[in-house]
């Protein structure tokens, strides 16, 4: 049995799918699943059951020697949210329960770090353990991610394989529920198919121009054959990045977009919501030298055919993974 967390989520959902289609149907899905909107990411997939991520561990006590893998997907990943007690209880007491049910267990762990852990970036974007506790993220969901990942670095006693991937800015299908902290390529669509057109945020920083903040996109689908790809390796516990390795910028992403549905690039600027502006990464790109090295072979898909397909297979049909 495999249990997936946040399975009714954009991530955890696509982990599903992708499960299911490498003929794992054996699947335990734990969510709140209280929003009809996440459940329909749901809809078709093959689980065994489903658990309310709050009887997990008490589910895990009755059922411990049927559990093969553990991925912690779920978490509460609002970058906006200030209540360091929701981030505390969901995120970080959580994974530590979680964490320490699998090492009494003794079954192998994979979770969601997050990019949002090496905050603007200073000490670059290596996933060496040493650069762990330097690390400042710049929100509470950034902090409880690193907190977490501290946290692991420091445990005597661990799963039989562990492994935390700091996800960069997943894009792709199931993130319809995601309201504001959804993809750029979903707003971009909706404000294209709405208005024609697409508002970028403003520059704030002189180093970089309007539209060319970078970030690392990657596709959920990539990011899914990199968990499957861990669970079979179970080899080389640890810390990694989970990007392309290649920074693209807004503008890019949103003339993917405008592409991807046959029209005429039509962008302009407004001004980076004051609740967020300081705490803005203007460049991320995640070394992925760590991956390749322990035998990750497969290419990362392009930003433009990512986009492509998430838009022409996915939003214009209103269709899930």
């Amino acid at each position: 049995m495999i249990i997936v967390t946040g399975a009714a989520g954009f991530i955890g959902s696509c982990l599903v799918k992708k499960l299911n289609n490498e003929g794992f149907n054996n699947l335990v899905l734990v969510d709140d699943f209280s929003d009809e909107t996440k459940n329909k990411n749901l809809e078709g997939k093959q689980f065994f059951e489903k658990v309310h991520r709050k009887d997990l561990m008490s589910w895990m006590d009755g059922n411990w020697n049927t559990i093969d893998f553990v991925f912690h997907i779920g978490a509460r990943t609002d970058t906006t949210e200030f209540d360091t007690a929701i981030f505390d209880k969901l995120n970080l007491n959580y994974s530590k329960n979680l964490w320490e049910k699998c090492v009494k267990f003794q079954i192998p762990f994979i979770y969601a770090s997050s990019a949002a852990t090496y905050g603007m970036g200073e000490f670059g974007f290596e996933d060496s353990h040493e650069l762990v506790e330097k690390l400042q993220p710049l929100n509470p969901y950034g902090i409880s991610k690193n907190e977490f990942d501290k946290w692991v670095l420091k445990q005597n006693e661990n799963p039989p394989f562990w492994a935390g991937f700091k996800f960069f800015n997943v894009f792709g299908p199931n993130e319809y529920h995601k309201g504001r902290m959804a993809s750029v390529i979903f707003h971009t669509f909706n404000q294209i198919k709405e208005t024609g057109g697409m508002k970028l945020f403003h520059s704030h920083n002189q180093d970089y121009k309007d539209g060319e903040q970078l970030r690392d996109f990657i596709y959920v689908k990539d990011v899914c054959e990199a968990l499957l790809f861990m669970m079979r390796h179970k080899k080389d516990s640890g810390i990694y990045n989970l990007g392309t390795g290649k920074a693209r910028t807004f503008n890019d992403l949103a003339k993917a977009t405008f592409s991807a549905l046959n029209k005429m690039p039509n962008i302009s600027f407004i001004d980076t919501p004051e609740d967020i502006r300081d705490k803005y990464q203007y460049f991320t790109q995640g070394d992925m030298q760590k991956l390749k090295n322990i035998g990750y072979k497969k290419s990362f898909t392009t930003l433009e055919k990512g986009v492509d397909e998430y838009v022409k297979f996915y939003l214009l049909k209103g269709k899930y993974f």
